[in-house]
């Protein structure tokens, strides 16, 4: 997307809660959803045939961010105008399915797969901190395992667990499989499987102003990507938390984990799961002040990354959008279209995934 090369200084804090090493250390229509009303493309459509699986986003000024003053959303102020170039994007989030062509084309070896070095691991981590043993310097991933009960939300430690061979192949782990899951969304890939899938795909991850043009479907200044309607009223709408995060989960939606795709109506583009089932990566480095000057016009976020709220504000990080099947109105409400989420380059989790977008020729 053009953007110079993130070289953060030497860690000068610990990182952030979600550097995937760090755990090792302590261990021409479309029907409208909702709405059913008929959402016409606007005339920069391209001539031609559609890309495979794609659908057209037209250009155009739409509202982004938001003005709501719910503590999640502090970094998605002010509510701010912005134009677009019209794209293709993928209709669904890319499934195991596709990704398993991916790696049986290329060999790809994702980052979850991949052991460690020390070396990796103690240049991110407070300095005196021991180093870890030779039996933890094993791949793995970060895998959601609801505790018994109640717990304390500031601390995700108590529901995210380092599980040795967890990935992509073993969502939960080496004793879990992809049997029965091959339409769902590819979970445990980081920012860099995301991109390496994309450039072979010839296709790119979209970035943050695009992703929120195609979430809104042609609803601008709605709460949620189908208008303002209650996920759950007159049938669920999108894969989220049902319950008391992290521990109960009433399973409204029929869904604990991840979900088919297309499993929910599209919105008025004829994109599926841009609300809950798995955060999507943008292209985007993430700054939470960057709303306030970015570009009119197609931006393409900061030049490099900066999370003065986390241990290590220079850990590299990129934007992630969507929400997930954990996101819920008591914790996380951040599948609503304006919402952001920051995630390593480097690390996957088990409610990450993506989607990719394709310039218009």
């Amino acid at each position: 997307m053009g953007k110079k090369a993130n070289r953060p200084a030497p860690p000068l804090a610990p990182p952030a809660r979600r550097f995937r090493w760090m755990w090792l250390v302590p261990a021409v229509a479309v029907i409208g959803a909702g709405a059913g009303a008929f959402v016409y493309f606007a005339d920069d459509r391209p001539s031609g045939p559609a890309p495979e699986e794609m659908v057209w986003i037209p250009g155009g000024t739409f509202t982004m961010g938001t003005d709501d003053t719910h503590r999640h959303f502090a970094d998605a102020r002010p509510e701010h105008e912005v134009a677009v170039t019209g794209l293709w994007m993928d209709e669904t989030e890319v499934t195991n399915a596709k990704f398993t062509e991916f790696v049986a084309v290329t060999g790809y070896v994702t980052i979850a797969e991949r052991k460690p070095t020390l070396e990796q691991i103690m240049a991110n981590v407070r300095p005196g901190t021991p180093p870890p043993s030779s039996e933890k310097l094993v791949p793995g991933s970060l895998v959601f395992v609801p505790p018994p009960g109640p717990v304390p939300l500031t601390n995700p430690a108590l529901w995210w667990s380092w599980v040795p061979g967890a990935c992509w192949r073993h969502p939960e782990g080496p004793d879990s499989d992809l049997t029965g899951r091959e339409n769902h969304p590819v979970v445990h890939v980081c920012w860099q499987d995301a991109d390496a899938y994309a450039k072979w795909a010839g296709k790119r991850l979209p970035t943050e102003a695009e992703w929120e043009r195609a979430a809104r479907g042609g609803l601008d200044g709605k709460k949620y990507v189908w208008g303002d309607d209650a996920p759950g009223a007159g049938g669920w709408r999108c894969n989220i938390w049902q319950g008391e995060f992290p521990w109960k989960n009433m399973l409204a939606d029929g869904h604990l984990r991840t979900a088919p795709v297309k499993t929910y109506a599209p919105n008025g583009y004829g994109l599926h799961d841009m609300a809950g089932n798995v955060w999507e990566w943008c292209a985007d480095w993430y700054q939470p002040g960057y709303y306030r000057d970015s570009p009119k016009k197609n931006p393409t976020g900061p030049e490099s990354s900066y999370d003065p709220d986390e241990g290590n504000p220079l850990m590299p990080k990129r934007v992630m959008r969507g929400g997930s099947f954990l996101c819920s109105d008591n914790f996380c409400s951040r599948y609503k279209p304006f919402g952001r989420g920051k995630g390593d380059v480097d690390t996957g989790q088990s409610h990450v995934g993506f989607r990719c977008a394709k310039d218009a020729k």
